[in-house]
């Protein structure tokens, strides 16, 4: 498995695949419509053009899963909290690709002016919270049934990791 940043040209149908499986699947993602190449395309510059790491995990020319930062919010006030995400594809979930994929986003985000790291969590997902806490992050925010999808209403929690270079 090879851990490398996004080429757009390359890689962007099969990071759109993978997003719009959890679209139409699961309530990781608020969206409900899948979206196409050309807006995950935007996307995906909006954050690379921002100099914020968007890496993606491959084996063999297959994307397995991507993981990215960006700016939490963008009042300034934020300019040093990072949002951070991972989306691994369905039949690869539970083969350490993510922890490789998160560890090596983590790696980079050490060389940044970031201080905090925030990662949403819709909820219930013992999964992705057990994950989280395993390169630990902490829960700091819960929001009650803050979304509908799926015909249920979901909940969101806010984990929390201190960047350890940018906190320097």
């Amino acid at each position: 498995m090879l851990i490398r940043a996004v080429d757009l040209l390359k890689d962007i149908n099969q990071i759109t695949e993978i997003y719009n499986y959890y679209i139409e699947n699961s309530p990781q993602t608020f969206e409900t419509e899948p979206i196409s190449s050309e807006e995950m395309s935007h996307r995906i510059q909006e954050i690379v053009s921002e100099g914020h790491p968007f890496l993606v995990a491959e084996d063999q020319a297959e994307v397995l899963a991507y993981a990215y930062a960006k700016r939490f919010k963008l009042d300034r006030a934020f300019d040093y909290t990072a949002s951070v995400a991972i989306y691994v594809k369905a039949n690869q979930v539970h083969k350490g690709i993510g922890t490789d994929l998160y560890l090596k986003l983590f790696e980079l985000l050490a060389q940044t002016d970031f201080h905090t790291l925030i990662a949403a969590i819709s909820l219930p997902n013992e999964t992705a919270v057990r994950f989280h806490e395993k390169l630990g992050f902490r829960k700091v925010a819960h929001f009650y049934e803050i979304g509908y999808k799926l015909g249920r209403w979901v909940d969101v929690g806010y984990w929390q990791k201190m960047n350890p270079i940018g906190n320097e």
